[in-house]
Formats: C-alpha cells, structure tokens, sequence
C-alpha cells in the first residue's frame, strides 16, 4: 500500500509510527544548499510531530536559517513500512518541557533518563507542519 496526504494534519500512521520506539532520518538544509540527514529520536507533542535538539546543534541552525525539513519514520520491526513527512518546522521552543520532553524520549527509547552531562546547551522542540506525507506499508495488499 501506498498512500500519499497533503496538507498539515497527520496521516494515522504517521502518528502510529511517532508514538511507537522508532527512529528517523531527519533531512534540512545546510547554507550550502546541501542536504543534510541524521538519525533521531522522534514524537508527539501537542497532537504534532517533533524533535528535540540543542540550540547548538547544526540541524537546529539549519532550521532556523531554513525551516523545510523531511523527516521519514521507519517501523523498526518491519523497514518496508514508513511515513516520509515534508514540511517546515515552524514552532521552536526553548523551555523546561523540551528538557523534560527529551528524557521522555530517553526513557521511550531505552527506558532511562537523558543523562544529563551529554546536554551542552539549551535543550529545544522543534514543531514541524507537514505539507505532504507519504505512507508506504508493502505488507498491505490493496487488490481486489
């Protein structure tokens, strides 16, 4: 099954596949115009897709400078089923739930707290607005 969503609501499996002890390939853009992928840790907060980052962080500087980002989510127990998410980030928070959030995501992960001495800045959620989504599922069969 393929499918495809325009426009800023999530797609279920999207939000299936963001609750769920997934990672994700997070793409921006360097001022180069180059692209730019990492591996993340990936949730919901508000109803929205986010990451958590550092203010120091390149990907967070991207953002800023940029804010189109792609972020495809994988289903770890099955990798030919995914969401690919295009969009902006559009909302960056700063705060004290962005360090409680992050320890959240620790604990989803790998069920302990974000070890305190590998933050080396502020700790920031970064809200992004889909456009267009993608879903693939190759285990659904769509036939008649």
């Amino acid at each position: 099954m393929a499918d495809t969503q325009n426009g800023p609501e999530l797609h279920p499996m999207t939000k299936e596949l963001a609750e769920g002890k997934n990672y994700a390939a997070v793409s921006t853009l360097l001022s180069s115009g180059r692209i730019q992928t990492q591996m993340l840790w990936v949730g919901l907060e508000e109803g929205r897709l986010v990451i958590n980052t550092e203010t120091h962080r390149k990907r967070y500087q991207n953002l800023r400078n940029d804010p189109r980002i792609t972020v495809l989510i994988r289903d770890e127990d099955d990798p030919y089923r995914y969401a690919e998410v295009r969009g902006v980030a559009d909302r960056f928070d700063v705060n004290d739930r962005a360090r409680e959030q992050i320890d959240e995501l620790a604990q989803k992960y790998f069920g302990t707290d974000y070890p305190a001495d590998n933050i080396k800045s502020e700790r920031v959620l970064v809200f992004i607005t889909p456009e267009r989504q993608t879903i693939i599922d190759q285990n659904v069969d769509t036939s008649d």
